[in-house]
């Protein structure tokens, strides 16, 4: 019967890792002087931007592979000139990295979500969506599926873009770097706003955009080096056994890529594989298939 309450209690603990991981635990403000605050016991973060600097965070462990949700509120009113940006990361000149990437506007002009796919160092594969909901009036959740058959996009759980494994056709895929979860909020008016037309209005300074409800169910590596696979991470288990979650084989069933199919019809505003520039010199093989 003790060995049984035990169990039982094992499993309750990692449930309640996977409900809301807290902040102080799971990451670290790395850099802002102070601009970078993590409150409410740890619930809730949010990063700051100035004319002196703006801040950031990173996770404390490095995963190879997982479902990544994150509950953001982004910059209010006029926010152009500003990116908030949250995405999965290693190092290197050869490294890998899926982007979200929020880019502020004038007050009552849309923010543009911008997403790209870096593998072995290149990048170049964005594309670009409007949201279908004011996202700095509440949070919002926007989540990576990362699992070695596909990197999905969603927001509120509606999937925006798949980014498939082909590498049986030669083109690279992110499977064998760790990455770390990074976030930050900094000032990017030479590009960021209608191409850098419009700067960022000081006058509105500090800038502040909020972060709650953080979710990792996710293979996390070790300082030795071996990834530990689901909410509980005390035991060795190799990626694709029982460790890991759902995830881990999850791709979009048919009504999910119809949905996504709905966002990319009527939100996308920008794609890499049908911009006129790049298809004048080749699109990337990916965007053939």
């Amino acid at each position: 019967m003790a060995r049984m309450a035990v169990s039982v209690l094992a499993i309750l603990l990692a449930s309640c890792a996977l409900a809301a991981a807290s902040f102080d635990k799971e990451f670290d403000v790395t850099w802002g002087d102070g601009r970078g605050k993590i409150l409410n016991n740890g619930q809730l973060l949010t990063l700051g931007l100035d004319k002196v600097s703006g801040s950031g965070f990173q996770s404390k462990h490095e995963y190879l592979f997982g479902k990544i949700d994150m509950q953001l509120k982004l910059v209010p009113g006029n926010s152009a000139g500003t990116v908030t940006a949250y995405y999965l990361s290693s190092q290197g000149p050869t490294h890998d990295e899926i982007d979200f990437e929020f880019l502020g506007n004038v007050t009552g002009e849309p923010y543009t979500l911008h997403t790209n796919v870096f593998t072995q160092g290149q990048g170049q594969r964005e594309q670009q969506f409007r949201l279908w909901f004011d996202p700095t009036n509440d949070f919002h959740t926007y989540s990576i599926l990362w699992n070695p058959k596909h990197i999905i996009f969603m927001v509120d759980d509606m999937p925006i873009r798949d980014f498939k494994n082909l590498e049986g056709k030669g083109i690279a895929f992110p499977k064998n770097q760790p990455m770390r979860l990074y976030s930050s909020l900094w000032n990017a008016d030479d590009w960021a706003t209608q191409g850098g037309r419009v700067k960022t209005d000081w006058s509105h300074a500090p800038f502040s955009a909020s972060y709650r409800g953080f979710k990792a169910d996710a293979c996390v590596v070790t300082a030795g080096g071996k990834p530990h696979c689901g909410s509980s991470v005390g035991t060795e288990v190799a990626p694709g056994t029982g460790g890991a979650g759902e995830w881990y084989n999850q791709e979009l069933d048919l009504t999910r890529q119809q949905r996504m199919r709905w966002v990319q019809s009527n939100y996308m505003i920008y794609n890499y594989c049908t911009d006129p520039k790049r298809v004048a010199k080749g699109v990337p093989a990916e965007c053939s298939m």
